[in-house]
């Protein structure tokens, strides 16, 4: 079972947008719009319990007020290159976040997570980071940008993990190795195929994303 820094979301509109997303025959320009809308939904979850400072002296038309404001620098971190799928609906709810892209890609006969490109600056340049990730298979590709991050500077508290969907044995495996990592996901799948894909699942999210899997 799924540990407490899991969260899987029961919103209806999440739930009927994952439903779409699985199906085979969805266009590639439906599928894209199907993980911005669940980003968007999902990060907003995500940064519920985040801090406040009060803001004095402003003013309105009518009088002055204190207000509110997120004390934190916010970084997003989209796994190259489903996790772009992500950025820009995370940006319109932190316009001012740092966008810091790591490449990966899953080797097919190991399985195993391969970088090949960080765009880490040389300083810890945000206090908080979510990782943009839509699919948690094996979790090996997760663990690896996680590993990145926290060699970075970041404590794993500082990172949280925002994905579609995942199997529950890929998110066993990061929840393990990283507890202290919040993850935000759609929903989790019991299975995992031999080739390490997600079953139902929804296929490779970067084809579908990208219209480059095979017809």
């Amino acid at each position: 079972m799924p540990g407490a820094q899991v969260h899987i979301s029961r919103h209806p509109l999440i739930l009927s947008k994952l439903t779409q997303l699985r199906l085979h025959d969805l266009p590639a320009k439906d599928f894209r719009e199907g993980i911005k809308v669940i980003g968007s939904m999902l990060v907003y979850e995500a940064s519920r319990g985040l801090p406040l400072i009060d803001v004095p002296n402003l003013q309105s038309p009518i009088a002055a007020f204190t207000g509110q404001a997120i004390p934190l620098r916010i970084g997003l971190s989209p796994i190259l290159r489903a996790g772009t799928g992500f950025v820009d609906a995370a940006l319109e709810l932190f316009p001012d976040a740092t966008v810091l892209h790591l490449g990966l890609f899953r080797d097919k006969v190991t399985l195993q997570a391969i970088e090949y490109y960080s765009k880490l600056p040389t300083e810890v340049t945000a206090d908080l980071v979510f990782v943009l990730d839509p699919l948690i298979a094996t979790g090996g590709t997760a663990i690896a940008a996680l590993g990145m991050l926290t060699d970075w500077g970041l404590r794993q508290d500082q990172i949280k993990i925002v994905s579609v969907l995942g199997s529950r044995q890929g998110v066993r495996h990061v929840s393990e190795e990283f507890p202290d990592v919040e993850i935000f996901i759609g929903a989790i799948d019991d299975e995992l195929t031999e080739r390490g894909y997600i079953s139902p699942g929804l296929g490779d999210a970067g084809d579908r994303l990208f219209n480059t899997h095979n017809k």
